[in-house]
């Protein structure tokens, strides 16, 4: 839920434009203030040290047959079963991810000085029990509820991505030292040449985090000491960005036109979606400074072959492809009918479904009464095939977080309210990098 609030927040600073000339910039605005709020309510967000976080409500232990959220299928106002909350002493990885969304809100909100300064204040809060020594450590380590849903692979990109938005946020350069600590991205593995780690999801921060830090490089190019490090942020984002075209054989893809990023395992679409936004942005980046493309390894690539990419990546899930179906639930005239997803799927009658009486409609073969209108499903196999079928959440289950990237996407690639991104909103609390220049001496009188 974070990293879905950090990706709409990004989204809304670069594309404000584009949000207000389709009528969607207030909208977005309440959507990241009902998360943000939330979030502000899991930990304790007036204190300077906290030592806990409240990170889950419910969930499942995936196997007893007793009430739980995999268990029962009911609508959210049904639910009557044990839905206990799940409390962290330790959990770097969550706690950053919360510190880059309040962060990045707080920029979105700047217009709103009371509520802005409590995302900051939050932000340093939860940024500072990431980094606290003796709580760092994965936050579903350990945790039977957590762990086989959400279990994060570590923290490391989490400190470079909370303490790159809490700079922009705050201009504090502290946080600029810690976002090129060289032991961060020593431990994140942040340069290696691994190819799962160029691909952005809510569990892995590097290459957005890293595509961040370059455009503070391209716009206000910082110099000594920050320079070392940014340069080889920047030059390991322009190989990411080599390595989603197709003609360098990194990602295997589907016969109609789908980048594999998460080697060939179900739900492939929220990858696409993240990856194809990061891919627009850095077009937009580019251009804002009239640079016509980048190399890969001899090949220059120029900017439109890398937006094509983004462009064709969306179009897929809009329909361009073998199944000829929008995976975006209402769009087009195709598209799934049986999401897995319980409000959806039980009619609206004024009668109560018990936690088991709810199955019936789980397992129907009828499409579903209500439509949630805008989901993006988890996708298509490898194959380019798609089964929809309610039960199978491979195919058909819709997350915050894919949707998320989606709506980035899709603000980017939208020529709605013109193009190109919006340069100094994000740096609008950065002091400038440089002592302004002194007066001119005095007149010389002998």
């Amino acid at each position: 839920m974070a990293f879905a609030m950090t990706m709409l927040s990004w989204s809304v600073i670069e594309y404000s434009q584009k949000y207000e000339a389709i009528g969607e910039y207030k909208h977005t605005r309440d959507l990241i203030k009902w998360g943000t709020d939330y979030l502000l309510l899991t930990f304790n967000s007036s204190a300077s040290k906290i030592d806990k976080i409240y990170c889950q409500v419910g969930g499942s232990q995936n196997g007893p047959r007793q009430p739980d959220d995999h268990y029962c299928w009911q609508r959210p106002e049904d639910m009557d079963y044990p839905r206990p909350s799940r409390v962290v002493n330790a959990g770097s990885d969550l706690a950053g991810e919360m510190a880059a969304a309040l962060a990045a809100a707080s920029i979105v909100f700047r217009d709103n000085e009371v509520y802005s300064r409590k995302l900051v204040k939050g932000a340093e809060t939860v940024y500072a029990f990431a980094r606290d020594l003796g709580k760092r450590k994965p936050y579903s380590r350990g945790k039977p509820f957590v762990e086989p849903f959400y279990n994060s692979t570590g923290y490391y990109d989490e400190y470079i991505w909370g303490a790159t938005w809490l700079y922009y946020a705050t201009g504090n350069i502290n946080y600029m030292r810690w976002a090129t600590e060289p032991g961060f991205s020593k431990h994140s593995k942040a340069l290696y040449r691994i190819s799962d780690l160029s691909v952005l999801s809510w569990d892995n921060k590097l290459p957005a985090a890293m595509l961040l830090l370059t455009r503070y490089r391209i716009f206000l190019n910082p110099g000594y000491p920050y320079e070392e490090m940014l340069h080889m942020y920047h030059n390991k984002t322009e190989l990411n960005m080599c390595s989603y075209l197709r003609q360098f054989n990194v990602f295997n893809w589907t016969k109609g036109g789908l980048i594999r990023l998460n080697s060939g395992r179900p739900r492939p679409l929220q990858y696409v979606a993240n990856t194809a936004f990061l891919a627009s942005l850095f077009v937009d980046y580019l251009n804002a400074t009239r640079v016509p493309g980048f190399q890969c390894g001899s090949k220059f690539i120029s900017l439109d072959v890398l937006r094509s990419f983004a462009t064709s990546q969306i179009n897929y899930i809009l329909g361009d492809n073998p199944m000829k179906m929008s995976y975006v639930v209402g769009y087009g005239t195709k598209f799934p009918r049986h999401i897995h997803h319980r409000g959806a799927s039980i009619p609206s009658d004024k009668r109560r479904y018990s936690c088991t009486g709810g199955w019936k409609w789980r397992d129907s073969p009828r499409p579903n009464p209500n439509n949630i209108t805008g989901a993006m499903v988890g996708g298509p196999d490898r194959f380019d095939r798609f089964r929809d079928v309610r039960t199978n959440g491979n195919f058909t289950e819709p997350t915050l977080a894919g949707n998320a990237g989606l709506v980035a996407a899709l603000s980017s690639l939208t020529s709605s309210g013109g193009i190109g991104i919006d340069k100094n909103t994000m740096f609008s609390a950065v002091p400038p990098l440089y002592p302004p220049t002194p007066p001119p001496p005095p007149a010389w009188k002998p």
